[in-house]
């Protein structure tokens, strides 16, 4: 395994979710997820709500559908479904259990999904240019990965701070990170909510795939827009401190509808506990970290590039093209003057 060995102790989540309409939309797109991937189980009962991390994982997905109608809920559905049935069909009957095998099935699981969404699109007028971000996490051994489209997020509470896990694919944070906005300038911004990605309205997708070593006392925080555009990273650390999952969640979506709720609100939020993980007192980097599949087990082809014109051909081709050139030059001006120069 690329990080080191197995915990050999156990690693225990705690694990709620909710989603709320707001106070503006007429109906609610968004969708979550929530799985013990070892027992097959996507719920919110007591079995999954608290759970030992198997040998399989765990599995947390947050979509934000869009579309109009009722295409924003069928992708966002369908993400977090297939996602799942996925994860459980082919990483369930994966041999090679590693945490490499791991994160390259996610990945791949969250890939299939556009495929379906896109596909589904393509046949049925009614509902094309439908699509959905998606956050999905999945959790083996003490390493969270994480696979990202689009603008909902995943936040990492420690020692009572917060910090933003994955990049919102969004025209505000490529603008950011360009430096020609501050975060605060793209919060306020009426166009931070023009993402760059979703699963289904291209037949490919680039995922953003990254990973997070857990510790002890660990909260993961998942949410669609609805949360993180109107409650910062520092108020989801304090709500959090709630001990009750179920009413963090009621927390954290009363908060964002106090403020206007202008878009639905999902949140999932899972504590992590357990002798198989270490302190955080030695905490090491925590934020958005690359997790580098190797380049055999990239499941996606290259992005298209745009070409540009021909390239220049090679140098012994235009040789040979000139020599050509040449030579028919030197004919034609033989046969002129054989025609000019006869009696």
């Amino acid at each position: 395994m690329m990080f080191g060995r197995p915990a050999p102790k156990s690693i225990k989540v705690e694990v709620f979710a909710k989603t709320d309409l707001g106070k503006t939309r007429d109906h609610n797109e968004d969708r979550f997820l929530v799985a013990d991937l070892s027992r097959r189980e996507a719920s919110l009962q007591p079995a999954v709500r608290t759970h030992v991390i198997g040998e399989r994982g765990s599995l947390f997905v947050v979509a934000d559908g869009m579309g109009g109608a009722a295409a924003g809920e069928l992708a966002s559905q369908m993400a977090t479904d297939t996602i799942y049935q996925q994860m459980v069909r082919v990483w369930g009957a994966e041999p090679e259990t590693t945490l490499q095998r791991f994160a390259f099935r996610l990945k791949e699981a969250v890939e299939v999904a556009n495929e379906h969404i896109h596909g589904y699109a393509a046949t049925h007028p009614e509902v094309r240019g439908m699509g959905t971000t998606t956050t999905a996490v999945g959790v083996l051994g003490d390493h969270f990965f994480l696979s990202q489209v689009g603008d909902s997020r995943a936040y990492l509470i420690r020692n009572g701070a917060a910090v933003q896990l994955t990049k919102d694919q969004s025209l505000m944070q490529r603008l950011v990170e360009a430096g020609e906005l501050t975060e605060e300038e793209a919060a306020r911004s009426e166009r931070r909510n023009i993402i760059l990605q979703a699963l289904g309205p291209d037949a490919r997708v680039k995922v953003d795939l990254t990973h997070q070593e857990v510790r002890k006392g660990d909260i993961l925080v998942l949410c669609s827009d609805g949360l993180s555009s109107q409650v910062k990273k520092e108020e989801i650390a304090v709500v959090t401190r709630e001990r009750d999952l179920a009413a963090a969640c009621d927390g954290l979506i009363a908060l964002a509808n106090e403020r206007g709720g202008p878009d639905n609100i999902t949140v999932v939020i899972a504590r992590f506990d357990g002798d198989g993980l270490r302190l955080p007192g030695d905490s090491g980097e925590v934020g958005h970290q690359v997790y580098p599949l190797i380049d055999t087990e990239t499941s996606t082809e290259p992005v298209p590039v745009y070409r540009g014109s021909r390239p220049p051909e090679p140098a012994a081709h235009n040789r040979r093209r000139l020599i050509a050139l040449l030579l028919l030059a030197v004919a034609a001006a033989v046969a002129l003057y054989m025609v000019n120069g006869s009696p």
